[in-house]
């Protein structure tokens, strides 16, 4: 059996690509990104808003349209016969233009309003891209730590499969018992399984990185490149903070929408003023008596007795305090994201720094020791598995210390709205 645990391990090790799969295509954090940037299909559908918000501002820039009537009237259409005897006719035709004269600027406050929305529509989509930035940060480091796990795990595995080996050549030389052996095989088929788990969380994590890029079908082949981001100088809390304040797109959005609803309350009190009508007729009788040419100018005026636009404009009014109010709470929740977000940073440093001082040199350090003292018979097979398992475990917290700390500081840049700039 420790041939074949050998052999298996030589394999994986070498990294040799199976005949007829393609090679893993490495794949850096900055093109993960850009490729979600483009081909990411929540980000398109947030993206295909922008065309619409241009055509609103198209259809609220236009003008009203004139209206031309034709009318023909006491046609002798049922035979009469008009005469000076029946007094019938004369016919009448008529051409007539109606022109309505929009008052108080409303095609202007209409245009205004309409930028207002499509200014919350570059907003919501600059927000969508600061999400979906972290996300496939997120995502990238994920598959990094399980890339590392599975790094350690076949090293584990290498380990104890050598010690497996060793024990197989002191059984057969008669200085280890048999029970010895099984152990060291058990553990090792043990360790096997742990590395099946992580090839399993590996695949699981390239999948949802893959799909965050756009992309369809299987991310088995995604290979991850690069290293742990460690910014050795943090910015200070006060900095991130303005920063928040200015950039965050989804507290722009807000403020837009304040403006928006500010000039919705224009653009409501202007359809409350009237509009008037202007129209031109040309008419021409066609009788016994002879033909007669004419035109005709008409002004209408509505008369606003009981509809003033009330109603939209209460509304329109209640729009800018409710808008008012909610961006008060996103400035609120911005500020508590970013110091939520500064305290994980501080913690993830705390921890990457105690690990790093008090814990990696010693657990490798027990771990060798142990290894060679149980090849000597100085430790028990017992010893040997709680160094391992401690070594491994503190490999496995040391990768997430990493890990946690670099997605601590994608963190801050989301929060602060840097990571969703174009």
């Amino acid at each position: 059996m420790t041939f074949f645990i050998s052999l298996w391990m030589l394999f994986q090790i070498v990294g040799q690509t199976p005949a007829g799969e393609k090679p893993p295509e490495k794949i850096t954090l900055e093109r993960a990104v850009a490729e979600a940037r483009e081909h990411n299909l929540e980000l398109l559908a947030q993206r295909a808003q922008l065309p619409i918000a241009d055509a609103q501002i198209i259809t609220a820039g236009l003008r009203p349209n004139p209206t031309l009537s034709i009318t023909a009237d006491h046609l002798d259409a049922l035979g009469t016969r008009f005469s000076e005897l029946n007094g019938g006719g004369p016919s009448e035709y008529a051409i007539n233009t109606d022109f309505t004269w929009e008052r108080a600027g409303k095609r202007t406050y209409r245009i205004a309003v309409a930028a207002k929305e499509r200014a919350i529509s570059e907003f919501e989509l600059l927000d969508a891209l600061r999400r979906l930035t972290f996300e496939v940060q997120s995502a990238f480091i994920d598959v990094m730590v399980t890339q590392e796990n599975l790094r350690v795990a076949r090293e584990n595995l290498a380990s104890m499969t050598r010690i497996a080996e060793i024990n197989a050549a002191r059984v057969t030389a008669g200085d280890l018992s048999q029970v010895e052996l099984k152990r060291s095989q058990l553990a090792a088929l043990q360790l096997e399984n742990a590395l099946n788990q992580a090839e399993l969380a590996l695949r699981s994590t390239k999948d949802r990185l893959h799909f965050l890029m756009g992309r369809t079908g299987s991310g088995a082949y995604l290979e991850v490149i690069g290293e742990f981001r460690r910014d050795p100088n943090p910015e200070p809390p006060e900095a991130i903070e303005r920063a928040a304040l200015a950039l965050r797109p989804d507290l722009r959005a807000a403020t837009a929408e304040e403006e928006r609803a500010a000039a919705d309350v224009l653009l409501q009190t202007a359809v409350g003023r009237v509009d008037v009508g202007f129209g031109t007729e040309y008419r021409r009788q066609q009788g016994v008596n002879g033909v007669s040419n004419s035109l005709g100018f008409a002004v209408s005026v509505p008369l606003p007795l009981f509809n003033r636009n009330q109603g939209e404009l209460a509304r329109a009014r209640g729009e800018v305090n409710r808008a008012t109010l909610k961006s008060a709470a996103i400035r609120a929740s911005v500020l508590a994201e970013v110091r939520v977000a500064l305290d994980q940073q501080a913690m993830a440093r705390k921890q990457l720094d105690h690990i790093e001082s008090n814990m990696l040199a010693q657990a490798r350090e027990v771990r060798d020791i142990t290894q060679y003292a149980y090849q000597r018979g100085e430790a028990s097979f017992v010893e040997l598995l709680d160094a391992e398992r401690a070594y491994m475990e503190t490999m496995q917290s040391y990768t997430m210390a990493r890990a946690e700390y670099g997605r601590s500081l994608y963190l801050i840049d989301a929060m602060s709205g840097k990571g969703g700039q174009r």
